[in-house]
């Protein structure tokens, strides 16, 4: 056990209290008046975007259970009917995990998933392979905007969503599969060096949100964190440096 303990040890130190850092936080990017990264990645020039159903909204009409019921159903799900999703549903499940509350300042907003120090420092990708009037292909959630934005239409994007999830081949069959990825920069800006064990934990805020919320409307999902990052990467057009992928979750209507 002593020789196992060893292995693990450096790794471990990664889950510790951020303070042995020592971070003189006076020397933050935040406190010295650097500006903050955008709230929002910007929307590309010219690019198409698919305007949403109201997210709060088609929430509260999607959903058919308490969420006490929620909580006590939830599973991991990796079977998937050949079944679409709505739009509405899709904007649902958007909006339970990154939804937008209130925009408090330039640098600062409140969703309905909780983050360190409001920093909010993931971006959603929604790779599209039954959802109605959606064409296959890979998109990116504007939470402050209620739309997506087309990043590339792809027939073969949902087999190739698998594949970069070393092949879990469910992933394929799923009616939408969300990529979340981070830009460190946001939480850096006000953490420092203490900023990337807190960007680990508010992943898992944002996907059990997905497991209450498609477990709700009679879904299911299964979180990934099995994946090859430089293929998710490529997949999701996005440097693999400034943001990158952390976690996968894969929706669609139980079988």
């Amino acid at each position: 056990m002593e020789k196992a303990n060893a292995r693990f040890a450096k790794s471990r130190e990664f889950l510790k209290d951020a303070v042995r850092f020592n971070i003189d936080f006076a020397q933050t990017a935040q406190s010295l008046k650097l500006p903050a990264p955008p709230l929002q990645k910007p929307c590309r020039q010219g690019a198409v975007t698919v305007k949403l159903p109201d997210g709060a909204a088609a929430l509260a009409k999607t959903c058919n259970m308490s969420l006490a019921e929620a909580i006590s159903r939830r599973v991991s799900v990796r079977a998937y009917a050949a079944e679409s999703i709505s739009l509405e549903e899709l904007s649902a499940m958007l909006y339970a995990t990154q939804g937008v509350r209130k925009t408090i300042s330039p640098s600062t907003a409140t969703r309905v998933v909780p983050s360190a120090g409001s920093r909010h420092a993931f971006e959603t990708y929604v790779i599209v392979n039954m959802v109605e009037g959606l064409k296959k292909g890979v998109y990116r959630f504007l939470p402050f905007d209620n739309q997506l934005e087309l990043i590339a239409l792809d027939d073969d994007a949902a087999e190739k969503a698998a594949q970069a999830c070393l092949g879990q081949i469910f992933v394929a069959s799923a009616a939408f599969t969300l990529f979340w990825t981070v830009i460190p920069e946001r939480m850096e800006w006000r953490y420092d060096l203490a900023a990337h064990k807190v960007l680990a934990i508010d992943a898992g805020h944002v996907c059990q949100n997905l497991y209450l919320a498609t477990t709700a409307i009679g879904a299911g999902t299964c979180a990934i964190a099995a994946y090859d990052q430089n293929a998710c990467d490529q997949l999701l057009g996005v440097d693999g440096e400034e943001e990158f992928t952390i976690y996968v979750a894969p929706v669609g209507r139980c079988r």
